[in-house]
């Protein structure tokens, strides 16, 4: 499949090399064509770069692993005709640092970023997971012991299959795939992380995951 992702920090390369990995045609895109970040990726794994609007011209699925605050910003960029039609994954997270360590979160009026996204390109199908855990968890559940979830949401169920299929690809089981039901639910998954990053310093590790028992 040819696919766009972007954002050129530890979760977009950690993506696209395993979406790259696995035969995918990724084109990682960042605000300008010659980011170094992006060559070096495409450099280091024979894969392509470019613009936002040059990786969302070519990707039939797109990644959006920009920062939470910047994401709409990105999507503008890459031209909502590049975008008509085509599912956009949203991993990120609007976290705000400017008041240090712990982030906040930088709530859009919509009530989460995915909204924000669905609402400023209704020709996309925008599809919220993987943005509650670490980047390379998200590529390898295998990281945690134990039954463990990814959650989904989103309005369009066709979406919504496209990215399970992904997930499985990258070794997430049926079973661990919990969708939550429609796009509002990404406004719970984007607090969520917040509980992650205060886990994360308590444990002292980014390898932990939420699991769903019952």
């Amino acid at each position: 499949m040819k696919i766009a992702v972007f954002g050129t920090g530890d979760v977009g390369r950690c993506l696209a090399t395993r979406l790259a990995g696995l035969g995918h045609d990724v084109v990682l895109g960042s605000r300008t064509a010659d980011n170094p970040a992006a060559a070096a990726w495409a450099a280091e794994h024979g894969g392509r770069h470019g613009t936002f609007a040059d990786a969302a011209a070519h990707g039939e699925l797109v990644v959006n692993a920009t920062g939470g605050t910047v994401s709409l910003d990105a999507l503008t960029a890459a031209g909502a005709a590049n975008l008509d039609g085509k599912v956009v994954l949203d991993v990120s997270n609007p976290l705000d640092f400017s008041g240090g360590f712990p982030p906040a979160l930088a709530v859009p009026a919509e009530g989460s970023v995915a909204e924000q996204l669905q609402g400023a390109f209704p020709g996309a199908r925008v599809v919220k997971a993987l943005n509650t855990m670490h980047n390379a968890l998200m590529v390898d559940p295998s990281r945690v012991d134990g039954p463990h979830n990814v959650f989904v949401c989103g309005d369009d169920d066709g979406a919504k299959a496209d990215v399970a299929g992904l997930l499985r690809s990258f070794g997430w089981t049926g079973e661990r795939i919990l969708d939550l039901g429609g796009l509002a639910a990404a406004r719970e998954l984007e607090s969520l992380v917040l509980l992650w990053v205060r886990l994360s310093g308590v444990l002292g590790t980014a390898d932990l995951n939420f699991a769903i028992l019952r």
